[in-house]
């Protein structure tokens, strides 16, 4: 007696991490190893996502890190890198690809952003820069809140989501 066709097991498949962009401004060397002043450090992240085909997708996490010199208002340093992972996502709900995409795959691939930051920054000169732990759920969450909120004040928004 066959049995009646059983629902497929989901499956959540690391093919690969990489680099996709890594960018290293020094705009003042060499003048700039002379000064004794501590640097603010500004960090700007950002995710995004896209279908590579079929069940193949890609997420990359992008993160901006400026070293200004307050009191000359000088850049220290600038780094850019966009960090990818390519995932395998099959028989997965469609109501949880965007947090996996959101939260789970950013999740995976933060680690690797953070070494590739602090490598450029140290290969530069100067002492490494550890990007803080992020919570991928709570700036997804947000980000959900505010597309809601924008849509109820905008009838002409289509629901579309950003990553």
């Amino acid at each position: 007696m066959a049995e009646p066709e059983q629902q497929q097991q989901p499956v959540f498949v690391i093919e690969k991490v990489y680099i996709k962009d890594l960018s290293l401004e020094v705009p003042h060397a060499p003048q700039i190893f002379l000064e004794r002043e501590s640097p603010d450090i500004n960090v700007q992240l950002a995710t995004s996502g896209k279908i590579v085909e079929g069940e193949i997708r890609e997420v990359t996490v992008t993160a901006t890190v400026t070293a200004r010199l307050k009191e000359k208002d000088q850049i220290m340093f600038l780094v850019e890198a966009h960090q990818a992972g390519i995932f395998r996502i099959q028989n997965v709900p469609e109501n949880e690809i965007e947090p996996v995409l959101n939260v789970l795959c950013p999740n995976i691939v933060f680690p690797y952003l953070r070494e590739a930051i602090s490598d450029a920054v140290t290969r530069a000169g100067f002492p490494p820069v550890i990007l803080n732990p992020v919570n991928f759920e709570a700036m997804y969450r947000q980000r959900k809140q505010q597309e809601t909120a924008e849509s109820q004040s905008d009838p002409a928004v289509d629901g579309a989501t950003k990553h």
